[in-house]
């Protein structure tokens, strides 16, 4: 399949942790994803999209992983069924029908969820080395030719991963023994320990890499079967990566530790007086990009291909970041200190340096053609290891006024979020008015869905809060909804449900996204940004896939939206 603005999409997105199965395991997983590229097929949606799947951090925030290269263990499907080196006795004895039943209740509990998946997966390796791994089996050659086909991170990612288990589990290579906390000699290490114990080791990495393989299988199988559908599937790449990651433990070089990525202050995102004040401290370290020139971003390429494996177009979250990144002098465990400081305090801290824009600020012409010209020779090398994979940009924020025009010269679509484009008068912009080469989105995770938002300007009018800007807000989002000659309502209607998405699903973008919260008009969240809310990433939807079509409510909304997607020419054909 290949994509093209001449042929407008529409689809939904929802987190895979979100997806909820008849025979889950307390998370979704790869046949969760299957059921909803049924689902989307089902309901004339071409697009699939979803957030990042690779390998989470104690945190589970999908844009905190630990690698950006190795995929999520807990979006495995791990029965009998999708596993062939798993015996059903085996899996019935570590998952047994209670605990599975009480795992599907409620919201993701990772502790016990990663902890059962884990013990499935142990399982099914020892399964594996005893019948297949020195047998000269299909599946021992297919596990050797997945091997050679990621020599290039496939160790260093599985070394890291001992090393953590070694370290109580931990990540933070910072604080692990000298000899461990760079790949050249914890290899040396590796290999000075006993004979036992160096065995042992050695086949934790190997069940590490039986996991990478079993995840590539499962994604690749997927979009296989979305190709069949008719259904594009669609990835999230995150512009940074973890501090504490094996990215940056086995490429040093490459990374600027001394720098912390984030976002600067602005109107949307006050979740914390820090945030208001100093901006988003996301604790990335920053690219060193004149040594990833020198290797001709291999490491990048490297990251691409992972992601074109799996996916038919992905999202690069903050592609602002590829033209100029603000960072902060101090990593995010610091930021309580520097709250209650003014810059001169702050700076005497730092030795003279303050949050800023690197590499430069667009302060200066001159300043400014060096970001776009940065920027835009990165993403053509992202364009060039994409290959036909589609690339989509997010490029919400602070935005420079290169940013889009840079784009569209690539042929990259951006986003356009309707409560962010406002004319003069505060009412939202003529969605007709998009250009073509653009998704358009009424929320993205990071924001509540229209529900919420609804329900929110409700509640600060009724507070007495910017009572003039709730009543603006309430007639900009019924405007865009067609309902012009009403007064707002209290709830969020049906017909302001419907106004509302037949708006988006008419723009002139090429891609029309909606949560999958949003099809359903519900107000529960996934992620509160800037937060470290215990509730980000466990929400789950209440309903399984198949209950989408059968629960006489969720059924009606399910049928509207289908309908918009018709009406709006936006249904791929068959």
């Amino acid at each position: 399949m290949k994509l093209s603005p001449a042929h407008k999409l529409a689809g939904v997105l929802e987190p895979v942790s979100a997806i909820r199965t008849e025979e889950d395991l307390g998370i979704g997983d790869t046949e969760g994803v299957r059921q909803m590229i049924d689902w989307c097929h089902r309901h004339r949606l071409g697009l699939f999209q979803i957030l990042p799947i690779n390998e989470t951090s104690g945190d589970n925030s999908p844009y905190n992983a630990i690698s950006s290269l190795a995929l999520e263990p807990s979006t495995l499907a791990v029965s009998p069924e999708h596993l062939p080196d798993l015996a059903p006795a085996r899996f019935r004895a570590l998952a047994p029908p209670a605990l599975r039943a009480a795992l599907r209740r409620g919201p993701v509990n990772y502790g016990k969820v990663k902890a059962l998946k884990r013990a499935l997966l142990d399982a099914a390796f020892a399964s594996f080395l005893r019948h297949h791994f020195n047998a000269g089996t299909d599946r021992a050659r297919q596990f050797r030719a997945f091997l050679a086909e990621n020599a290039d991170w496939l160790a260093d990612y599985a070394l890291f991963r001992v090393l953590m288990e070694v370290n109580g589990d931990s990540p933070v290579w910072e604080r692990w023994p000298a000899e461990q906390r760079a790949v050249h000699s914890a290899r040396t290490w590796l290999l000075s320990l006993p004979e036992n114990h160096r065995d042992r080791l050695m086949r934790q990495q190997l069940f590490f890499m039986y996991v990478q393989w079993l995840a590539f299988s499962q994604w690749r199988a997927l979009k296989d079967y979305a190709t069949a559908k008719s259904v594009f599937l669609m990835g999230d790449i995150p512009f940074g990566v973890g501090r504490h990651s094996a990215d940056v433990w086995a490429n040093r070089a490459v990374f600027d530790l001394d720098w912390s990525g984030g976002a600067p202050p602005e109107k949307v995102f006050k979740v914390d007086p820090f945030t208001e004040k100093w901006g988003q401290n996301w604790g990335i370290p920053i690219y060193r990009w004149d040594e990833l020139r020198r290797r001709h971003f291999d490491w990048w390429r490297t990251r691409v291909g992972n992601l074109r494996k799996v996916f038919h177009l992905y999202r690069i979250d903050h592609v602002l970041g590829f033209f100029r990144l603000y960072s902060f002098p101090w990593t995010p465990d610091h930021n309580a200190e520097f709250l209650p400081l003014g810059e001169h305090e702050a700076a005497a801290r730092t030795g003279g340096r303050l949050p800023r824009f690197l590499p430069f600020a667009d302060d200066t012409p001159e300043h400014q053609a060096a970001n776009r010209q940065q920027g835009e020779q990165i993403l053509r090398v992202v364009l060039e290891a994409s290959g036909d994979t589609t690339v989509v940009a997010e490029d919400l924020g602070v935005v420079p006024d290169y940013v889009a025009p840079t784009l569209q010269n690539l042929g990259i679509p951006g986003f356009r979020i309707p409560a962010f484009l406002r004319d003069l008068d505060g009412a939202y912009a003529d969605p007709k008015t998009y250009p073509r080469l653009s998704l358009v989105q009424p929320a993205t995770h990071d924001h509540p869905p229209l529900a919420a938002a609804w329900a929110e300007a409700w509640q600060n009018l009724d507070a007495g809060r910017q009572p003039e800007a709730s009543r603006r807000e309430l007639r900009a989002m019924l405007d865009f909804a067609g309902l012009k000659d009403e007064e707002p309502p209290r709830a969020f209607t049906d017909r302001l449900h419907a106004g509302y998405l037949r708006a988006v699903l008419e723009s002139n973008s090429w891609l029309a996204v909606v949560l999958l919260t949003d099809v359903f008009a519900q107000a529960d969240r996934f992620n509160t940004p800037g937060s470290a809310a215990p509730t980000n990433w466990t929400h789950r939807l209440s309903a399984t896939v198949k209950q989408l079509d059968r629960e006489p409510g969720l059924s009606r909304k399910a049928k509207l939206f289908s309908h918009l997607v018709e009406e709006s020419s936006r249904a791929p054909g068959r």
